[in-house]
């Protein structure tokens, strides 16, 4: 039986359990991450300011899940008067990469756009890595692998920042969290209709980990130096030094 279309919001179309960044969801995604997201743009200002203490001459920064390129501009732009810095973009979705270099064009420096899985993706030796929502949407069975990974590519001292949709620790604060959250949607313009769309199109394709576990992802990849630099009730930002 062919799955039917749905509206999720801001005339995004998906389908049951098949939350997807490609087909019309790319050239919308700016507009609609910041009324689906709490703090989005506030959570990029934090990131801005860490940056200052990691990005110097010859440096290499990593936004992994960079979507529209919007977070790896602004860092670009703030650090524009340092020499040789690189600036690597990675998105799995094509239609993302294609909407990066067109939202962004003539507006960064040294930036570079890769459309592939961060999983096949061999990372140069870097001073700062971001995951801004991304790790979410990755594959449970893949997440520690991933997290190694950019471990691994840190230089020492260097910082991963980690921004992630999280899970209450048990049942109860997960359904204060949830009710909070789908209060915040309806605040920015949702239906109710639109806000269960949504979250029936993200089924088994957002996958959030508690505090707890994604701590415990970071641990078990060799981050000792871990603190929260921000959270809304179910949005949280991890700050890692290597």
């Amino acid at each position: 039986m062919k799955k039917k279309t749905i509206n999720a919001g801001d005339n995004i179309s998906a389908q049951n359990a098949s939350w997807t960044f490609g087909n019309n969801v790319a050239n919308k995604f700016s507009k609609h991450v910041k009324t689906s997201v709490p703090m989005y743009e506030e959570g990029h200002e934090i990131i801005l300011s860490i940056s200052d203490f990691f990005l110097n001459e010859k440096s290499t920064c990593y936004d992994i899940g960079c979507s529209t390129g919007t977070l790896l501009s602004k860092i670009s732009q703030r650090h524009k008067n340092k020499k040789n810095i690189s600036f690597i973009g990675i998105d799995p979705v094509k239609q993302m990469i294609i909407q990066a270099k067109k939202e962004n064009k003539n507006k960064i420096k040294n930036v570079k756009f890769i459309n592939n899985e961060i999983e096949k993706v061999k990372l140069k030796k870097s001073d700062l890595i971001i995951s801004y929502y991304t790790n979410q949407f990755i594959s449970p069975k893949k997440r520690q692998e991933v997290i190694n990974k950019i471990y691994n590519s840190l230089n020492w001292g260097g910082a991963f920042l980690l921004f992630e949709k999280i899970r209450g620790p048990d049942a109860r604060y997960q359904d204060i969290y949830s009710s909070i959250y789908q209060d915040f949607k309806i605040m920015q313009g949702y239906t109710e209709k639109e806000i269960v769309h949504k979250q029936r199109s993200l089924k088994g394709v957002l996958e959030p980990f508690s505090t707890a576990g994604n701590l415990g992802l970071l641990k078990r990849a060799g981050f000792e130096d871990i603190t929260t630099v921000f959270q809304w009730v179910c949005f949280q930002g991890f700050f890692c030094i290597k």
